[in-house]
């Protein structure tokens, strides 16, 4: 992406090669292609140079929008600080209610749910997801009686059932958002020879 300067300040955005008028003359979208940095900046295109520096993962971070800047020859893209998702619910007070704002819930209710809350239903639903394969076995056998589980099946359930408390307890003893996304990062635990990968957060156990 490429920004056009004129006395110092931009005046057009450029994202994609295309055949752009400045001043009197008309060039031809192979000039992005073929002129050196030197010769578009000559003429007043500059490459936009994108910092990330205050930039952080949406998806626990609220980021501002970007903006551009002129200054020290170049053109540059970047973000003012990004303010942290919350990682507790907000509940709702009894000025929310007098003030309108919400609609069939009473104080103390959850008004907007936070990273945990979120991120606590994905690993249930995961483990609803994996319990539901076997869901029939279950069934069965509480209405044919010469019918039971098998062990396998019996021990995989309950360890999935452990292994998603053992995350949600993980997730709620998070203190900060930068915690929370952590947990979903993978980590070697092994050597930097034979290095092994996983994430803290840890995995649902493989069926037998």
């Amino acid at each position: 992406m490429y920004a056009i300067v004129k006395n110092n300040n931009i005046t057009q955005y450029i994202n994609y090669p295309k055949s752009i008028v400045i001043g009197d003359v008309r060039y031809p979208a192979k000039i992005f292609e073929l002129w050196t940095t030197a010769e578009k900046e000559a003429i007043g295109i500059y490459e936009i140079i994108v910092d990330k520096t205050n930039y952080r993962d949406p998806a626990y971070y609220i980021n501002t929008n970007s903006s551009h800047t002129f200054a020290d020859n170049r053109v540059t893209e970047s973000w003012g600080t990004a303010i942290a998702k919350n990682l507790n619910d907000i509940l709702v007070t009894q000025k929310d209610i007098d003030d309108g704002l919400v609609i069939d819930k009473e104080v103390g209710d959850v008004k907007i749910e936070g990273l945990k809350s979120i991120h606590k239903k994905i690993i249930k639903k995961q483990a609803s997801s994996l319990l539901s394969k076997h869901d029939w076995q279950v069934i069965k056998a509480t209405e044919v009686s010469e019918y039971s589980v098998p062990s396998n099946v019996t021990t995989y359930r309950s360890n999935v059932r452990t292994k998603s408390n053992e995350m949600e307890t993980k997730i709620d003893n998070c203190t900060t958002v930068d915690e929370l996304k952590a947990l979903y990062e993978s980590i070697n635990t092994g050597t930097e020879e034979n290095p092994v990968f996983a994430r803290p957060l840890g995995k649902f156990p493989e069926e037998i």
